[in-house]
């Protein structure tokens, strides 16, 4: 995996800044962000995690909660998979697939089409307080998921057919969490003859 600097990170919502000589920083309610490679089975974060955010902004569905976590196999804002670590109102590791058929911009999916998948094995995600520093990292093979802290394997299990036929980048997403990070991810150093895809921005590419 090669590490992502602020030039090689698509933020389609809320801010990311560069935080010392390679480091990210987020400090806005809502962020979502992919890696402007056009495919990745494997992204990892190295965090500090600073606490809530000042202002705390609610889900489509209405609910408050802090969290932050891995976004893989992000083909647009309607189909991707996520591993976000929840922080408050309680600490767990969940991992999701949205998918939408057919659909590609929050216009038409909103925030429909999750689906929480049961692990076929599991551990509990320590909680967090301010100050702590962890290491996330999420692999994707086929339809085969893990999901790892701190090198200890905490969440395995199997997406299905859907998430498995998905293809995109890898990418980053935080809701009311302040952090200081390091993202990861494979295929982040293009050939030099190939073209990046472009950076999708604004909120039809947000998810």
């Amino acid at each position: 995996m090669s590490l992502i600097s602020r030039s090689g990170l698509c933020v389609t919502e809320g801010e990311v800044l560069a935080h010392g000589t390679s480091g990210l920083s987020v400090d806005v309610p809502k962020m979502r962000a992919y890696v402007n490679q056009p495919a990745a089975d494997r992204a990892q974060i190295h965090f500090t995690y600073l606490g809530p955010t000042a202002t705390r902004s609610a889900l489509g569905s209405g609910a408050s909660r802090v969290q932050f976590g891995l976004k893989l196999h992000s083909a647009d804002a309607c189909n991707l998979v996520y591993v976000m670590w929840r922080i408050e109102p309680e600490s767990k590791l969940v991992v999701s697939v949205k998918s939408n058929p057919g659909q590609h911009s929050s216009s038409q999916c909103s925030n429909h089409g999750y689906q929480n998948i049961k692990a076929r094995s599991s551990l509990p995600a320590p909680p967090l307080t301010a100050g702590q520093s962890h290491t996330l990292r999420a692999t994707l093979r086929a339809d085969e998921l893990q999901a790892f802290i701190d090198d200890r394997l905490v969440w395995q299990g199997s997406l299905g057919p859907i998430a498995a036929s998905m293809q995109g980048s890898a990418g980053i997403r935080s809701d009311n969490a302040r952090l200081q990070f390091n993202l990861e991810s494979d295929h982040a150093s293009p050939n030099p003859t190939s073209r990046l895809p472009g950076c999708r921005t604004g909120p039809e590419e947000s998810e």
